[in-house]
């Protein structure tokens, strides 16, 4: 049923400040809602950890609600909170939703009875996520006198900047309405030309996608539009895919079968370690119980719609996390893949355009086979000069993260395009670190054209020879055209990248380590792992580390807790192969089979108490993510390095003589 014109919403409206009394006196009905609260900061950054805590999405239905927010920083709100103040307005601030793709954010929401999120700006994949299920964002603060007086709203409000197929599904309330009238042939949809022009690569690859073949010609795609694109690759795990399923069946019936179900994918990774955390809860056994119902839900799933499943290993965890698995062994060069998580734009660095999805545009895709795409603008981040000892893409990216373009939100759905003779240098495991990040950089996904790097990996990686790239120079097509267009450009030489960290609470907290604020900073555990840190090059840094360790005696000490985690079994392998597990056993870590664990509060790793202070090569580090204490990001070597002396330090500083005894070790050279 389509909106009408003008909509009224009256109700509660929940401003999120940073004074945590406001919100406690708010939900407590202690206080009167009022637009002169504008006068107060709002909260910004607030991550979909905050809004839905990772362990709270084991439920995909209306018990959401109940855990609305009760991850939010400060600890002010507490479970069912808000659920019982039924807010029809939330108000925030800027970068709202950044974080995880995870459509349990705004179903929470959703089912606490939100039906307007009004925020200074957006993060793509969760205001997307809102749109499919019919709730309304706007960044016009000016509805909110609206709300407040009972007088209608506009629907143009809602649509005004949107393009003609994200107006449709809001004006028929959801993404799922609005497929059905397209199925039924009842909405068209628009596919808006624009005049012929030299081409980016994200552009091209948008193009050579678009599903009605019928409009092939002498145009282009047109920036901020949106069109419905065919996908290569599509992949959920066991935290999205029952819900998904559950999603598909109501909307499509029981027995409808997933369209070419051979180019999708599950992952059995996200939880496979969780019950080591689960277990000392109170609520443990409820909660591992929801664990495994996910997982036998995804796998028989998987079993009747003849679905690939990487599930469980022998021995514990999982055979791979999602995005290590993708990139070893499921994408190609100009390809479209999509997951339901945000860091499916790891697969970037093969030269596909990787993006994030909600649950329900991939409940549709499996379906059509199409996702929806907009155009995005284009960043050029153009690399030059080569990298110092002992800095590696780690660094590279939290160097990007203090740039002022991406501090001030500049780089919110754009896409992240990595050029310059510095690629060359980087070996596909260290470009993969840059695309994996390009979320905390507030980008929808970032990519690597393909190259002679490309081409080696693919041919090592791959046991089947790819027929559609007999060659290195079959990767031509995918270049950007010349004069091709790009909204701004990043220029960033390698030599001059020191050290750096990201402090507690944000990836975009990244500063040089040099001026790392208080001093020495004390840490009682570090993590090596994750899809950002869990890679064969990132096992080659550690290893870097803890070989000169071993040669000067060295040991973690009794007070750290050190964990190395592999990101696939093929990770697992190559550390083997390497001697690499004897090494970390030696010098006191503890190995980790594979699977995503600490990164998401599932797994060895996590902190226990507050006070805990963490060093972790993973990707994010926002409040409550990996449980309830600080989490320092830096580079596998700084986790290495740290774990051995008891505080975040760099190898030079734990090491004498450091640079001449290191030799050909921690190499950037592409194998």
């Amino acid at each position: 049923m389509s909106l009408p014109s003008n909509l009224t919403i009256t109700g509660n409206i929940l401003f999120l400040t940073e004074d945590q009394g406001l919100i406690r006196a708010q939900l407590e009905g202690n206080a009167k809602h009022g637009i002169d609260w504008l006068s107060q900061p709002l909260c910004n950054n607030i991550s979909t950890d905050e809004i839905i805590p990772g362990w709270c999405c084991y439920w995909y239905d209306e018990a959401l609600s109940n855990y609305a927010y009760c991850g939010l920083r400060g600890g002010s709100i507490t479970q069912g909170a808000v659920n019982k103040y039924r807010p029809a307005v939330i108000v925030s601030g800027e970068s709202k939703g950044c974080g995880s793709s995870r459509e349990h954010a705004p179903y929470a929401e959703k089912y606490a009875g939100v039906q307007l999120i009004v925020a200074k700006s957006f993060e793509k994949i969760y205001e997307q996520n809102c749109r499919n299920i019919g709730i309304l964002t706007t960044t016009d603060f000016s509805v909110l006198n609206n709300v407040i007086r009972g007088e209608p709203i506009p629907l143009s409000v809602f649509i005004e900047n949107l393009s003609d197929i994200n107006k449709g599904i809001v004006h028929n309330g959801g993404l799922f309405a609005y497929n059905k009238q397209r199925k039924e042939g009842k909405v068209t949809v628009p596919v808006v030309r624009a005049a012929p022009r030299p081409l980016n690569i994200v552009e091209k690859i948008i193009q050579s996608h678009i599903n009605s073949q019928a409009e092939n010609g002498d145009w282009s795609v047109a920036v901020g539009e949106t069109y419905f694109c065919n996908t290569d690759v599509r992949f959920s795990h066991e935290y999205v895919t029952p819900m998904a399923e559950q999603m598909y069946k109501v909307q499509f019936g029981e027995t409808m079968p997933i369209t070419e179900a051979r180019s999708v994918f599950f992952f059995n990774d996200h939880l496979s370690l969780s019950e080591h955390v689960l277990a000392s809860r109170d609520n443990g056994p409820t909660l591992i119980a929801r664990t495994q119902h996910l997982a036998e839900s995804q796998s028989a799933f998987a079993q009747e719609q003849q679905v690939t499943l990487y599930g469980l290993r022998d021995g514990g965890g999982s055979q791979a996390i999602c995005h290590n698995a993708v990139l070893e062994d499921i994408a190609e060069p100009g390809q479209i893949v999509i997951g339901t998580d945000s860091h499916t734009c790891t697969a970037g660095a093969l030269g596909c355009l990787a993006f994030g999805v909600g649950t329900t545009d991939m409940a549709n895709a499996w379906l059509t086979k199409d996702v929806q795409v907009s155009v995005p603008k284009v960043i050029r981040i153009h690399m030059t000069g080569s990298l110092s000892p002992w800095i590696c893409a780690k660094d590279i990216v939290l160097t990007l993260l203090a740039h002022p373009l991406i501090q001030n939100g500049e780089t919110l759905k754009s896409v992240l395009y990595f050029t310059g003779p510095a690629c060359l240098s980087l070996s596909m495991d260290e470009r993969a670190t840059l695309c994996n990040m390009a979320v905390e950089m507030g980008a929808t996904t970032a990519l690597f054209a393909a190259d002679d790097v490309t081409w080696l990996f693919l041919q090592d990686q791959r046991a089947r020879l790819l027929s559609d790239f007999a060659s290195p120079g079959a990767f031509a097509p995918l270049l950007c055209d010349d004069g091709a267009n790009y909204w701004a450009t990043i220029d960033i030489d390698l030599s001059s990248i020191s050290t750096m960290i990201a402090l507690p609470g944000d990836p975009r907290n990244a500063i040089p380590f040099a001026n790392q604020i208080g001093g020495r900073i004390t840490i009682n555990k570090a993590y090596g792992g994750s899809c950002t840190g869990g890679k064969n090059a990132d096992m080659d840094m550690y290893a870097a580390v803890f070989q000169l360790a071993q040669k000067n005696g060295i040991r973690v000490p009794p007070e750290v807790a050190l964990y190395i985690q592999f990101g696939s079994e093929s990770v697992m392998a190559y550390a083997a192969s390497k001697d690499y597990i004897a090494l970390f056993e030696a010098v006191g870590a503890q190995v980790i089979p594979p699977s995503c664990g600490a990164c998401i509060n599932a797994g060895p790793g996590v902190s226990t108490s507050g006070k805990d202070v963490t060093i972790s090569a993973q990707n994010r580090n926002f409040p409550g993510r990996s449980g309830p204490g600080e989490v320092y990001l830096a580079s596998p070597y700084i986790v290495a390095a740290s774990a051995l002396v008891g505080f975040i330090a760099t190898p030079e500083q734990v090491f004498s003589n450091i640079n001449s005894e290191r030799g050909a070790i921690g190499s950037h050279e592409p194998a």
